[in-house]
């Protein structure tokens, strides 16, 4: 057959057999176009009877679909050189030579890539239907087990003569086909029967597959080795050759097999085939023979041009100490072979085995085999014939190796070799090798392995080591990279491959190496330093790089070209000169080539005379200046090429002027000094860089300077020092005296000297005078002078240094100072002033105000020898114990010069008291040690210095004994951090108090009372008893009657709730163990403020008690910690041992919380580990609006008694429940009803309550710590009418005074009904709520089973798929609902009727032609709509017709229906816009329909066909779970009122073990039948039970292709009854009064975990019941009454009785009245049965949100569609200027979501290949009418009188429609959608329906039509001019004329 039509034929310019379309794209994008051409040759589901060319054809379009969804990757960045495909796994690499083209192996695909990895085509090669058990098959009859099956690829090859790729799958048995090269997706051979001769790879999965394609001199032949693998392919050689071309391509008939006598002994696992250019090598390992069971490592080598395998020879590989081969690869003269060290070892080894070796080894094999019966010299056995075959090595003549080098019939083969080749380990890595590569570069062999871990690692062969000089990630970690490791042909780049991607590597990264250093550091043994082009290139890219010294290569020297040395090193900056660099291996330049030096930026030509260059420095103005602060420059000098820099280095200019600035004190030194060549003159204080001073100026040379006496700063005129005084009085006239040297510099230039001193805030010269003495010594004498600077210290240094002349500065040779000291500043006491360094000749001097004096400044006779009485002003403390050992501290003045003065000079209450020296401070301070004394001893303190009068204090000190009495508490964790407070008397005893636990310290809370001691515990090491001690100095006290108990630490085990309002106060109850120890329990945060806060806060550190009497200071709420933290806390009730009551912290609402706490003592638990794991949130503060919207918070708000409060706000129920509320009215609480994120329902206290404070009633809401105020409240009567004014009905006439009374009532009566409206509405929102609530803990429970099962359900699903209707099946069920399947299947010839078809064929064809025309298709719409009897079904049915029609032009049709949906638009918007799109009267109607279907349906697949099977499987799930009636079709389990089953049924759940083996029972998986647990309930009918166990053992399988429950039987197998074929009727059967009830496994009594089978149903048992029964029972649709002749009618019944049917005339009779009593049951249903109904929804509600997420969810993109329908609706309604954005929205609401996605929730089965039965039926109209009352824009309101659908989803409806309106908002704020991007996208689609027959069929039955309206047609054709000019009447009339006589039915 030919290729299969487009819907429409093609136009004249596109033949109708053009090649199928490549699919190409730009870089990671797929083009669109032709991609049902692309997969036309594919059999991928053989679903047709007549053979693989049908299958094609029938799921074109359903690949193709699954093409666009898989194998769209997103846009690669530019240079990103990766490839990956979502969701697809990759295998398999191949390149083809010459072009680069690289080909992708993957699961179910095949790619095409460039060079860069740009996908330039692929091939969709699965999933197929396939069983690894069948031979390829056509008819999926012949292979009942057949499953669709991935097609994972196993092997992929190039034929480079033929241009081919050669691919072989997994599946058909590893069957291979043939494609172009220059385009995958072209097929050019797949065997349509292949023998077993065509199996080429395994068939299973993890079974290796290698093979190589091998030039011939005729044709190319493949060789392909495999393991073992499936039993239909067991008989496949390990080893085969197969032909490319002939007849039967890939058969290996008449070519070489590696027979073999038994494959499982021999089950080779292939790691590589390899070729040269004289033979393939096959690597591989497997155990050596039967004897041996362990495995070793092979390789094989056959003759390439060996077409028999005469010539196999193969010996084992051994890496000493490695084990087994895991992956190969040729290398220049060696095999390289990586190793583990076992089956499974982690450490490899990379071993490099010589191909001349191997030869050898495997040449001598032969040899022995051929000539010497395989025994080598020694009599062993050397060489063998492997294989189990019959063959046996020979004693041919010697000289038959040479004669037959690749062996011939008579020759043994095949060959195996005992010797192993071996060789030792280049390179050991941590991580298995799982890929090999080579490349010989540049005279350089190097290695690429890739690891398990994704690692490329790249290894230098150099001789017999290899190094691992780089490794990169590649892959994702973890994923190992495959052993298809590829070089591309120029051998610049590796291509490697992972499961998951393709990358392209470089192969040597010397670009990316910017400097020589990192060149050559790289170690990369391809890059080397290319120096006159100066960067790190390949040696062949480096143009000189034959010539010494021009290409830098690690592996030779390993250094880069650098500058040795510099002369000078530095130059000066003011003059030029030449500097001289030494450059060893500089490259040598041609003759017209020259180097140039690079100062910065000046440029200066090089002279190179061998290593030396030689340069000019630049001219001063050319180079920068100095940096602030130096003397120098340093700039880069560089050796250069041209522009490229060869060597450089730094080169400083420095400037000798700039160097005295640096140093000021001694510019002369500073600039001898320095690291530059800079000379002093001394006369003219310069610093020069020349050879000396000018003329007739003596020169002080540099240190650098050499064989010159006067250089350095020792040569320097200077200051070395103060003669005397160094210290000096202030005061007191002074004279200084300084030693100067090398003065002779100055000899014959007489100049004057001055002393400077930097006296704080001023500098003060003296005159001096030069004294010189021998030598080039000299004394400078600085005037005298008084120096009185105010003095803050007791010694002040003040710098000083000498000039010469007009300011030049002799140097100083170091610091040089004078200490000016005062002795009044320090001295403030006598003692203090005679304790003084005796030095500065200070005395205590009375003369006028007593004070220290410099000894000179004071008159003679007031020099005071003698210091005054001491004086004692404060003693501490006043009491100690009568043990002594206190340390007592005495302050006061003239408290001695020394210690020598107070050594036994102190008493307290006339004991002595030791001092202690290290204590003491002069004159100031005495710290002694009391001594025992009697108890209650007082007195005075006392200090007696010798030659004075004692000093006795004014306090007094007692001696007291302090008692310790009792502790509280007396227990605490053993963490510590409890208060503990100690009892006694006098325990203020002492300054140095200190308390202990046991052996702890317990830290004392100041102040200490009396009575009291306050300490902390420090943790314990463990639980029990401790004593509690206090030490009063060197006294302790124990409290051994009532030690302290450590308990063991509180533990806490839940805390709940978890969030609170920022305003905190929430009750949190935390439930632990020993809580009752806690003595403070908190609950703290911590928080981060912002800078800003943390100013505004202070700190707020709690204040510790100020005296004995005042109360502990309570915690703060916040407290400030280091580092902008805050921590805030609120104090824990305890309640019980096991529980505290906490309050949640108030937080600020700047600050972020970032721990949540519990502080026990010293215990600190988080609150995520005390409520097990859920962290404590913080939500904002709730928000409510005052009562009085328009009145604010003043107006009072008038409230009726009886009414609910409804006050608005945000936020309310984030973090509190309505039971934790209170509001309060007055002194009275209104009871809290209902609280939800928006709303407050409160009901008022009935009576009027009292103020509580003022005189109105305050509306307060209280949650936690947040207290709103929302205004005052007036409690009124109901309004009562009053009478008219007497006055006005006077003024008025009595007419209108009646009018106006009328208008009043019905106004009131309004306004009164409609309070009454919204309050009943309140009431059942929140009685609704209440009922929500009792169900809750059950619809958790079944939710929890609910998502046990789905998950179970998902698992599955991996493996078989959603059910899907393919888009054919979807396409008839959308265009033609209601009619069966293959509705417009062709009709069927009959006999002479062949003749006919050529005629009518031909009109068809032309019609579809002429539909072509826009003209004539409107005018063929407007004519047909116009006719009368042209019905609303005609319509649509011939909308559907054309739609079919012109599938292939949608693009065209979209064009036609936007021009139809304009005039409807203007037709509407004349009469109410709001109408237009409400039902489908029109065509244009039902196209959008149409339309809006084809497009969505990629969408329903990828996005919303999950969620909403889901809840399809969720519903049927929970509606199994509970008894159904058969014959009523009611269930106990429903969200639909009247499906619901009202009477309490008993049932119990029972697990039934379903036998499913081989047969119609169940499927054929295993020849071992199985058990599959299957859940039913004892109330099931029989057909009830078949539905459940066909539902569990087909869960996999579409429902369209399992067996009929009422073509099978149930038969119960019991040990002892045998078996028991079970029926929903049968002789056991009970029947009363004419009722016979259906029999149910509880009626048989089948026990949980019997055993049942379904078998085939051998005959009719039932007779006329079990027909009528079949199709009603599972529907329940229909109560089937069975007409006796003998028992005159029979009615069935299952669970509950129908009721009786009424005689007609008691039913007139009674009609009212049952129609009554009908009402008042609907009204009680919810009450009764509400319950029911809500446990149901809650279970299945977050099935149901997911659904509905999943269609108005914008998170993902929007249909284009969708967007596009959407813009050209807003561009309608600006045409016609509507505004109303009421209208926009229904006109959305009607095209899209009524329109479509209503349709689909209500029929799953459109999409979905699935039984729905009537109770899921009924679920699903109620979840749909709850999508519809969502997508309205009025208000939805519901009472009591609602429907009870409408009442279950009341509160969750408000949420729907937020979710619609923002799906509506996101789309149009969205890009719009490009005219170009719809026609982009429908030309896509319009391939995906292309049956040609059907499209025929439609365009007979679309004739028919016309042919019933041809007058009017053809007169509306006529009338229009166009028309006349185009002809279409008479193009119609031709049409007519070839299909009106001919029989229609082709």
């Amino acid at each position: 057959m030919g290729p299969s039509l487009d819907c429409l034929p093609p136009t004249q310019d596109n033949a109708p057999y053009s090649r199928p379309v490549s699919v190409t794209t730009a870089p990671g994008q797929l083009n669109p176009g032709g991609m049902c051409h692309a997969t036309q040759e594919m059999p991928l589901l053989l679903l047709s009877a007549r053979g693989p060319e049908m299958a094609p054809r029938r799921l074109l379009c359903a690949h193709l679909l699954l093409m666009l969804l898989l194998l769209c990757p997103p846009p690669a960045p530019t240079g990103a050189h990766r490839f990956s495909a979502p969701n697809t796994t990759l295998h398999h690499l191949a390149l083809a030579p010459g072009q680069g083209a690289l080909y992708v192996g993957a699961v179910n695909r095949l790619f095409q890539l460039s060079p860069e990895l740009q996908l330039e085509s692929v091939a969709i090669t699965g999933p197929v239907l396939d069983s690894p058990d069948c031979v390829p098959f056509r008819d999926p009859a012949e292979c009942p087990q057949a499953r669709l099956t991935d097609n994972t690829n196993q092997l992929l090859l190039v034929s480079g003569r033929a241009r081919e790729l050669v691919a072989c799958g997994q599946v058909r048995q590893g069957v291979c086909e043939k494609r172009r090269l220059e385009d995958v997706a072209e097929l050019l051979y797949r065997a349509e029967d292949p023998g077993d001769g065509q199996f080429v790879a395994a068939n299973t999965l993890g079974v290796p597959t290698v093979g190589l394609v091998v030039s011939g001199p005729d044709q190319d032949l493949l060789l392909v080795a495999r393991g073992l693998a499936g039993k239909l392919s067991a008989g496949v050689p390990p080893l085969t050759v197969r032909q490319l071309a002939g007849p039967q391509p890939f058969s290996s008939e008449g070519l070489g097999r590696l027979v073999v006598g038994d494959l499982s002994d021999y089950n080779n696992s292939y790691v590589a085939a390899l070729a040269n250019a004289q033979s393939a090598y096959f690597v591989f390992r497997r155990r050596g023979d039967r004897a041996q069971a362990e495995y070793r490592s092979y390789v094989a080598r056959v003759c390439l041009r060996d077409a028999n395998l005469y010539s196999y020879v193969e010996v084992p590989l051994s890496c000493r100490g490695h084990g087994l081969v895991q992956a190969a690869a040729l290398a220049p003269g060696a095999l390289l072979g990586a190793f583990a060290a076992g089956l499974r070892g982690v450490q490899a080894a990379l071993c490099a085995f010589p191909l001349a070796e191997l030869d050898a080894s495997m040449e001598r094999a032969r040899r022995l085999c051929y000539t010497a019966g395989g025994r080598g010299p020694s009599g062993t056995e050397e060489a063998t014939v492997e294989y189990g075959v019959t063959s046996r090595c020979v004693t041919l003549p010697s000289d038959s190796p040479e004669s037959y080098p690749c062996g011939d019939e008579h020759t043994p083969s095949p060959i195996a070799g005992r010797q192993p080749v071996e060789a030792r380990p280049l390179l050991q890595l941590k991580h298995s090798i799982s890929a090999v590569a080579a490349l010989q570069a540049d005279g350089h062999t190097i290695a690429f392995l890739g690891d398990v871990r994704g690692q490329l690692h790249k290894v230098f062969l150099n001789g017999t080591q290899g190094q691992v000089y780089h490794s990169q990630q590649v892959g994702t970690p973890g994923s190992a990279i495959s052993p298809d490791l590829l070089v591309d042909s120029s051998g610049s780049h590796l291509y490697v491959l992972t499961s998951q991607q393709v990358a392209r590597v470089p192969v040597a990264a010397c670009p990316q190496l910017l400097d020589c250093s990192s060149c050559l550091q790289a170690q990369d043994p391809l890059c080397g330093w290319c120096v006159l082009q100066g960067r790190c290139t390949r040696k062949s890219q480096c143009r000189r790089a034959t010539q010494p010294n021009q290409w830098l290569w690690t592996y030779e020297d390993g250094l880069c070209l650098h500058i040795q040395s510099v002369l000078p090193a530095h130059h000066p900056r003011q003059e030029q000169g030449q500097v001289t660099l030494l450059v060893p291996r500089l490259p040598t330049l041609a003759m017209d080539e020259y180097f140039h030096c690079a100062f910065g930026n000046y440029d200066s030509l090089a002279h190179v005379e061998g290593p030396q260059v030689a340069c000019v420095t630049p001219p001063q103005d050319q180079l920068p200046l100095n940096p602030p602060g130096t003397d120098h420059i340093t700039l880069s000098l560089a050796l250069m090429f041209e522009d490229v820099p060869v060597a450089a280095t730094n080169f400083s200019f420095y400037d000798c002027s700039a160097v005295t600035a640096l140093e000021a004190a001694a510019p002369c030194r500073a600039c001898v000094g320095s690291l530059w060549r800079c000379h002093w003159c001394p006369q003219s204080s310069h610093c020069v860089h020349g050879e000396h001073c000018p003329e007739g100026e003596r020169t002080i040379y540099s240190t650098q300077e050499v064989d010159i006496q006067v250089r350095g700063p020792g040569a320097c005129p200077q200051v070395e020092g103060l003669v005397g005084p160094l210290l000096v009085p202030v005061g007191w006239e002074s004279r200084l005296a300084l030693r100067v040297q090398n003065l002779q510099h100055f000899q014959g230039l007489p100049a004057s000297y001055h002393c400077w001193l930097e006296l704080p805030g001023q500098l003060q010269r003296l005159p001096a005078s030069l004294e010189e003495v021998a030598g080039d010594s000299g004394l400078i004498h600085c005037q005298a002078q008084q120096f009185q600077p105010s003095m803050v210290q007791q010694e002040l240094p003040v710098p000083i240094y000498v000039t010469r002349g007009e300011g030049q500065r002799l140097d100083n040779a170091h610091s040089l100072h004078v200490t000016l000291y005062d002795c009044a500043v320090g001295h403030p006491d006598c003692s203090h002033c005679q304790a003084a360094n005796g030095s500065l000749g200070c005395l205590w001097c009375s003369h006028g105000q007593p004070a220290c004096r410099y000894g000179p400044l004071c008159p003679p006779g007031a020099v005071e020898p003698l210091c005054p009485t001491p004086r004692i002003e404060t003693v501490e403390p006043l009491t100690g114990p009568p043990e002594g050992g206190l340390v007592l501290t005495i302050q006061g003045s003239n408290l001695g010069r020394d210690f020598a003065d107070v050594q036994d000079a102190v008493s307290v209450a006339g004991w002595p008291c030791r001092p202690e020296p290290s204590l003491y401070r002069i004159s100031t301070r005495i710290v002694c040690v009391t001594s025992p004394a009697p108890n209650r001893t007082m007195g005075p303190i006392q200090v007696a210095i010798k030659g004075r009068p004692p000093g006795i204090s004014t306090q007094y000190f007692t001696y007291q004994d302090p008692v310790l009495l009792s502790l509280s508490p007396q227990r605490g964790p053993q963490a510590g951090g409890t208060q503990l407070t100690i009892h006694g008397q006098r325990l203020q005893t002492g300054g140095n108090i200190s308390a202990f636990v046991g052996s702890q310290p317990c830290p004392i809370q100041e102040p200490v009372c009396p009575e009291a001691i306050v300490c902390h515990t420090m943790p314990q090491a463990s639980p029990g008893d401790a004593v509690v001690r206090v030490v009063f100095g060197q006294a302790q006290r124990l409290l051994l009657a009532s030690p302290f108990h450590y308990t063991a630490n509180p533990q806490l085990v839940a805390a709940e709730p978890s969030v609170s309002f920022r305003g905190g106060g929430r009750l949190i109850r935390v439930r632990g163990t020993g809580l009752d120890v806690v003595q403070q329990p908190l609950l703290s945060v911590w928080l981060e403020i912002s800078e800003r806060a943390a100013v505004k806060l202070q700190s707020q550190d709690p204040t510790p008690r100020s005296s004995c009497e005042a109360p502990a200071a309570a915690p703060q709420a916040c407290t400030q910690l280091e580092r902008g933290w805050l921590q805030c806390s609120s104090v824990c009730s305890i309640n019980s041992s096991t529980l505290l009551l906490c309050r949640s912290p108030a937080v600020p609402d700047t600050a972020s919380p970032r721990r949540v706490f519990f502080s026990l003592d010293n215990v600190h638990v988080d609150f995520a580990s005390a409520s097990g794991g859920q962290d404590f949130l913080y939500q904002p503060n709730p928000r409510l609006a005052p009562l009085h919207h328009e009145g604010g918070s003043t107006r009072p708000y008038r409230l009726k008694p009886g009414h609910i409060l409804d006050v608005e706000g945000e936020g309310l129920n984030l973090a509190i429940s309505k039971e934790e509320v209170r509001v309060h009215i007055g002194d009275s609480e209104c009871l809290v009803k209902t609280l939800t994120l928006t709303h407050l329902y409160c009901e008022p206290p009935p009576q009027v309550p009292q103020p509580s404070n003022g005189t109105l009633l305050q509306f307060v809401v209280q949650m936690g710590n947040v207290r709103l105020v929302l205004g005052p409240v007036q409690y009124e009567a109901e309004p009562v009418l009053s009478a008219f004014p007497v006055e006005a009905q006077v003024g008025l006439g009595v007419g209108a005074a009646l009018l106006i009374t009328a208008v009043l009532l019905l106004t009131l009566m309004y306004r009164h009904k409609s309070k009454q409206a919204m309050r009943d509405y309140q009431k059942v929102l929140m009685q609704l709520e209440n009922l929500e609530i009792g169900v809750g803990d059950q619809c958790r429970k079944e939710f929890t089973d609910l998502m046990t099962e789905m998950t179970d359900l998902s698992s599955d699903l991996e493996a078989s798929g959603i059910p899907f209707v393919d888009y054919r099946t979807y396409a008839e069920r959308v265009l033609f609902p209601g009619r069966n399947s293959g509705t417009l299947q062709p009709a069927v010839e009959g006999p002479g009727e062949e003749g006919r078809r050529a005629p009518v064929h031909q009109g068809l064809m032309q019609l579809s032609n002429l539909l072509n025309s826009k003209l004539f298709l409107l005018t063929l719409i407007h004519t047909l709509e116009g006719q009368p009897s042209f019905s609303q079904r005609d319509r649509c049915h011939v909308a559907s017709l054309l739609s079919l029609a012109l599938h292939s032009k949608l693009e065209y049709l979209t064009e036609i229906m936007r021009t139809l949906l304009s005039d409807l638009a203007s037709h509407y918007v004349r009469k109410n816009p709001k109408l237009m799109l409400r039902r489908t009267e029109t065509m244009a109607e039902k196209l959008l329909t149409n339309w809006v279907s084809i497009c969505l349906y990629a969408f329903l697949r990828e996005v919303a066909g999950e969620p909403m099977y889901m809840l399809l499987r969720a519903i049927q799930y929970q509606v199994d779970k509970g008894p159904v009636d058969a014959v009523t079709g009611k269930a106990k389990r429903t969200l639909n009122d009247s499906r619901l089953l009202r009477e309490d049924v008993e049932f119990r759940a029972l697990t039934l073990m379903v036998l499913a083996s081989p047969g119609p029972g169940g499927p054929s998986r295993s020849n071992t039948a199985l058990h599959i647990p299957t859940r039913v309930l004892d109330t099931d009918t029989i057909t009830q039970v078949k539905e459940k166990v066909l539902d569990q053992i087909y869960k996999g399988t579409p429902f369209s292709q399992r067996p009929s429950a009422h073509a099978l039987d149930l038969e119960w197998r019991s040990g002892l009854a045998g078996h028991l074929t079970l029926s929903d009727e049968d002789v056991t059967s009970v029947t009363q009064n004419r009722w016979k009830r259906l029999n149910t496994l509880q009626h048989y009594k089948v026990p949980d975990g019997a055993t049942v089978r379904l078998i085939p149903q051998l005959h009719n048992g039932g007779g006329i019941i079990s027909q009528s029964l079949a199709p009603s029972c599972p529907s329940g649709e229909n109560t089937p009454m069975l007409e006796d002749s003998e028992e005159g009618g029979v009615r069935l019944w299952h669970l509950v009785k129908a009721p009786e049917e009424p005689e007609a005339a008691k039913a007139r009779r009674s009609s009212l009245r049952d129609r009554e009593r009908e009402r008042a049951r609907a009204k009680a249903i919810p009450e009764i049965y509400l319950t029911r109904l809500l446990s149901m929804k809650g279970t299945l509600q977050k099935f149901v949100d997911d659904a509905f997420q999943a269609i108005l969810s914008v998170n993902r993109p929007v249909p284009i569609a969708v967007k596009y329908l959407f813009d050209f609706l807003d561009e309608l309604a600006e045409k016609h200027s509507i505004e109303d954005p009421e209208t926009l929205h229904i006109w959305k609401t009607n095209s899209l979501l009524l329109r479509f996605w209503v349709n689909t929730l209500k029929n799953p089965q459109l999409i979905f290949d699935v039984r729905v039965s009537d109770n899921v039926d009924a679920v699903l109209a109620v979840i749909a009418q709850t999508f519809m009352d969502s997508c309205t824009v009025s208000e939805h309101k519901v009472g009591r009188d609602s429907p009870v659908n409408k009442l279950l989803y009341a509160r969750e409806i408000p949420r729907y429609k937020q979710m619609v309106e923002r799906y509506y908002s996101d789309i149009r704020q969205s890009p719009p959608a490009s005219y170009q991007e719809m026609n982009s996208a429908l030309t896509e689609l319009s391939g995906n329906y292309t049956s040609a027959p059907h499209c025929l069929q439609a365009l007979q039955e679309l004739y028919t039509h016309i042919h019933r309206y041809y007058d009017q047609i053809i007169g509306a054709l006529e009338e229009d001019p166009v028309g006349q000019k185009m002809q279409l009447a008479c193009r119609l009339q031709q049409i007519a004329a070839l299909v009106e006589n001919k029989v229609t039915e082709l």
